[in-house]
């Protein structure tokens, strides 16, 4: 099982959330998995982090689709903080809309983070969601 320090899931959709934690019992050890509704609160916890110098998540369930602050303005504003730890973040959608994935491509080109991109319903936790393997270009 994978040693994880820190993990945030940041989706408003509770059954998602719940099953993501779910599987993460069976395929993770993390003492700090913390939740937000919306990218804002999410990207407030961890420019809280960054400032404080406490230690940066190793992983982050992103979902695009969310009210206030989305995953792709939450990643806008990550990529800004020029954070120099390895993270792992993985897009979870239950879009179909291929400009999306298209999206999510052109993030890839210029985001210094493993970014994974992952459609709804999860299923199980891959490696790749937690680093356990190399993420593929």
């Amino acid at each position: 099982m994978k040693k994880i320090s820190s993990i945030f899931i940041v989706d408003d959709d509770p059954i998602t959330v719940f099953g993501i934690k779910k599987m993460l019992k069976s395929a993770a050890e993390c003492e700090d998995i913390q939740i937000f509704q919306n990218g804002k609160e999410a990207f407030d916890a961890l420019l809280e982090r960054h400032e404080s110098k406490k230690p940066i998540p190793d992983v982050i369930f992103l979902d695009i689709n969310m009210p206030i602050m989305d995953g792709w303005e939450f990643l806008d504003e990550l990529i800004e903080l020029d954070i120099n730890d390895h993270i792992i973040i993985n897009m979870i959608t239950s879009s179909i809309d291929p400009l999306d994935h298209k999206k999510w491509n052109s993030f890839k080109d210029r985001c210094p983070y493993a970014l994974n991109f992952t459609n709804k319903p999860l299923f199980k936790i891959e490696p790749n969601h937690l680093g356990c393997i190399n993420v593929a270009s």
